[in-house]
């Protein structure tokens, strides 16, 4: 009986121990299996969570993106020759001979025989004027400078800048290709050229060529 009874306290002991070992054993299982659960869940919301919204840029502003500017450009076609696109696909001379505001420019740059030095420069900029802006002029005058090749060249000339000058770069003087220097002042859209020129559609794009559409004729210094 004492043998017997010496041993109860042990045999508990060791199965209590066993039990015990056990229930940790499958409490770690449990643990780890939650772990992995929430390490899973996070892991779906990371990837599902929307992206973050881009950062504006800068450069899809129409004043600065190559985008023509200006009250007249609602003049301009939107499709064909004459149109914004059309006009981008050729020199100079020939899209402004597409453009219907511009049909007397085209003709007195054809009087003076300019139209192949127009179309074959490089990167230039023309104020082109208006047939408003011809209009504006006395007809004795404007029939006098068209029959004069000389003058009629000097004046066309002077329309002319031999770089491209987009909006941001257009304020400030320029040299001519008649040599003299046109100013312009004012940022976009709101720009005027020496003084009394408003800009009425600007930034037009030509293949060799960035236009800005005035609505007076510029004179050079005599």
């Amino acid at each position: 009986m004492t043998a017997i009874q010496h041993r109860k306290p042990f045999t508990a002991l060791l199965v209590g121990g066993i039990l015990a070992a056990s229930l940790t054993a499958c409490g770690g299982d449990d643990g780890g299996k939650a772990t992995d659960t929430a390490a899973g869940k996070a892991t779906t919301a990371a990837a599902t969570a929307p992206a973050a919204a881009p950062m504006a840029d800068p450069a899809a502003d129409p004043a600065t993106a190559g985008q023509p500017f200006g009250t007249a450009c609602a003049a301009v076609p939107k499709d064909g020759a004459g149109s914004f696109a059309g006009m981008a696909a050729d020199p100079v001379a020939t899209a402004a001979s597409h453009n219907p505001l511009l049909s007397t420019l085209v003709a007195a740059v054809t009087k003076a025989g300019l139209v192949d030095t127009l179309n074959s420069a490089k990167d230039i900029t023309v104020f082109a004027p208006t047939d408003d802006a011809f209009a504006k002029l006395p007809k004795k005058d404007l029939d006098a400078v068209l029959a004069d090749k000389d003058k009629l060249t000097k004046i066309l000339t002077y329309h002319v800048v031999p770089q491209r000058l987009s909006p941001t770069t257009l304020t400030g003087a320029h040299k001519t290709l008649e040599t003299h220097e046109v100013t312009a002042t004012g940022s976009t859209p709101d720009f005027t050229v020496n003084g009394s020129a408003k800009v009425l559609c600007g930034n037009v794009q030509t293949a060799n060529a960035t236009v800005y559409i005035v609505d007076n004729v510029l004179m050079p210094a005599s």
